[in-house]
């Protein structure tokens, strides 16, 4: 070999060398964390996170089993692209519900990329402020307990979020993210904990997730788009929403969401679009297949775009293509099937193909209003488009 060759190949090693260094890994107990529950663990969480982010080569923040009390904390500006955190702990959020209550999220993720978390447990201890507002009293609104926000490449797996004071999980802004075998648990009554909530993101998928609380167990925000939902399992909680929309004068729409093998048990309702009686530029645009709405289940699915009674102002929002597909199941009502549209912008284009839901052993009924589509297959209540 030339010297000339010599230089080259020398060159070319140097240069990929970061690439092949091996992963680091950086134990948050060796950075002064204590999985008591009770030491303010916050710090060490976050050093943890610099030091990764400092990283030329993948880099795993690992917690080991134990009790981690975290106060709220944003993880941002990482120019490694390669982060995960292992959990094989519990994260514990304050107890006083007003240390965080005001701060948006308890744990937050801000212009991030190719960030995983894979296990733990996240307990938001979200009852003190579910009790204050129950009780009417002037209380904060609440934290989310995990958002990601503008970021990229992203997986969640294994996660389980307990007791969250607001929102469990959100994804706000993001492309390309998963989430897969996620656990969600919160009291049926508890308000405003939405479990997963997605908004003007692309490629979201969510699979394989349980998720028992007291609001949407999914809610789909404007500007929602090729979003894929298979295989969770809902209940109690208000069901699989998309909406509400048209809250904003110019808001993104919502589309090309796909909704697939979802069970709903004692759940409000099963899958729903809903908008504001006001004027906007918002769309949906979804499909669901493949559902089954068992018992307690108040309405399986509904479309409700209307006027608002009291100023007579009509949705803006336009509903179009919408499909559902082979649901079955009970409703608690004897409407299980209800598309109430406003008269100036009807929705159209809703396809109903082999659905059969009874009212307590016999068939349900369906209500349509404003509503334009066909039905194809076996059908049950009769339809009303």
């Amino acid at each position: 070999m030339g010297f000339n060759s010599m230089i080259l190949v020398f060159i070319v090693v140097v240069g990929l060398c970061p690439y092949w260094a091996a992963a680091v890994t950086y134990n948050v107990v060796n950075l002064g964390a204590k999985g008591d529950g009770k030491t303010d663990s916050t710090k060490a969480f976050l050093h943890a996170w610099t030091a990764a982010c400092a990283s030329a080569s993948p880099a795993t923040i690992y917690v080991p089993p134990g009790r981690y009390f975290l106060r709220n904390a944003v993880f941002s500006g990482c120019k490694n692209h390669a982060i995960t955190f292992r959990i094989d702990a519990t994260l514990v959020a304050p107890a006083d519900y007003r240390v965080i209550g005001n701060a948006g999220n308890w744990l937050a993720f801000e212009d991030v990329t190719g960030v995983s978390i894979l296990g733990g447990i996240l307990d938001g201890q979200g009852t003190g402020l579910w009790a204050c507002k129950n009780s009417g009293k002037s209380c904060p609104s609440g934290a989310t307990t995990l958002g990601f926000t503008n970021s990229n490449n992203i997986l969640i797996s294994g996660l389980t979020s307990l007791n969250s004071q607001k929102f469990h999980i959100v994804i706000n802004g993001c492309q390309n993210v998963k989430l897969q075998g996620v656990r969600v648990s919160a009291s049926g009554d508890s308000p405003n904990t939405d479990g997963i909530h997605v908004q003007l993101s692309s490629g979201v998928t969510i699979l394989d997730t349980k998720i028992k609380t007291g609001d949407d167990c999914v809610s789909i925000g404007p500007g929602a788009s090729n979003l894929w939902i298979e295989n969770v399992a809902c209940g109690p909680g208000h069901g699989i929403s998309v909406g509400s929309l048209g809250k904003e004068l110019k808001e993104a729409g919502v589309q090309n969401v796909t909704v697939k093998t979802v069970t709903f048990t004692g759940s409000q309702n099963g899958v729903r679009i809903k908008s504001w009686a006001r004027a906007s530029s918002g769309f949906a645009r979804v499909s669901f297949s493949n559902t089954s709405s068992w018992s307690m289940s108040k309405t399986p699915f509904s479309l409700t775009n209307i006027t608002a009674p009291t100023t007579r102002t009509v949705s803006g929002v336009k509903v179009s293509d919408v499909t559902y597909q082979d649901i079955h199941g009970t409703s608690a009502t004897e409407v299980a099937v209800k598309f109430d549209c406003s008269s100036k912008y009807p929705c159209s284009g809703i396809n109903l193909k082999d659905v059969k839901l009874t009212y307590k052993n016999k068939a349900a009924e369906a209500s349509c209003a404003n509503a334009d589509g066909k039905a194809s297959g076996f059908i049950e209540p009769e339809s009303c488009l």
